[in-house]
């Protein structure tokens, strides 16, 4: 059976990763839903890219752009970020390229490629929150891509689940509230990168310590 599979927050977390692909085994029917922040403060985004790029010819991979990224393009089209950014996470990101200007052009696509958001008959998935009260294609970047959980959200109204990364769970487990499944579990510091399969709830974890652990939300909830 074809799944469906979130990936929160990896910021340049090769290792962890790769494990995670490895588990997943990841076939031509499976979607992929990239919940961005591929990129900054973990030590190897040039691989992460790299290792998405190649998934991409595995499954189908959607990916939905984090303020991390806008960060990055903004930076590269000489806007506000382009002093800023490399002070919040993109300093780690230029070296592992060795200099902005070897970004290769397919990395420039795949950025610039990202999604606001996406949905399916069941779910919504963002990189941050939603706005209340505003339709999905009237959301503000600043909701979609940088407005952190409150712990107050309300279920969508669509009776959609909405899956989201960006705001970091220090303990290390996906936050659960009433129609919304948070997945940074912050996988450049202490914590775990996560994957949801949005259909049995199951979760994989794998860290940049190459440890992997497997859970379903029910034992958590």
């Amino acid at each position: 059976m074809a799944r469906c599979l979130a990936m929160g927050d990896i910021h340049g977390c090769d290792i962890a990763l790769e494990l995670l692909l490895k588990q997943l085994k990841l076939a031509a029917d499976d979607t992929l839903v990239v919940l961005g922040d591929v990129v900054d403060r973990g030590p190897n985004s040039r691989r992460v890219v790299e290792q998405l790029l190649e998934t991409a010819t595995q499954c189908r991979l959607i990916f939905v752009m984090g303020n991390h990224e806008e960060m990055l393009l903004d930076s590269l089209a000489g806007g506000d970020w382009a002093r800023t950014w490399q002070a919040y996470g993109g300093r780690q990101t230029v070296v592992s390229y060795g200099s902005i200007e070897r970004i290769p052009e397919e990395h420039l696509e795949f950025f610039g490629s990202g999604l606001n958001f996406w949905e399916t008959e069941g779910e919504i998935f963002i990189h941050a929150n939603l706005e209340p009260g505003v339709s999905l294609e009237e959301q503000s970047p600043e909701w979609l891509r940088w407005t952190h959980l409150t712990g107050f959200e309300q279920p969508h109204p669509s009776g959609k689940r909405v899956i989201c990364g960006h705001t970091p769970q220090r303990s290390g487990l996906p936050l659960l509230m009433s129609g919304w499944v948070g997945i940074d579990t912050l996988a450049f510091g202490p914590g775990w990168l996560t994957v949801l399969d949005v259909a049995t709830d199951q979760v994989y974890q794998a860290n940049q310590a190459g440890k992997i652990r497997q859970f379903s939300l029910a034992e958590i909830g």
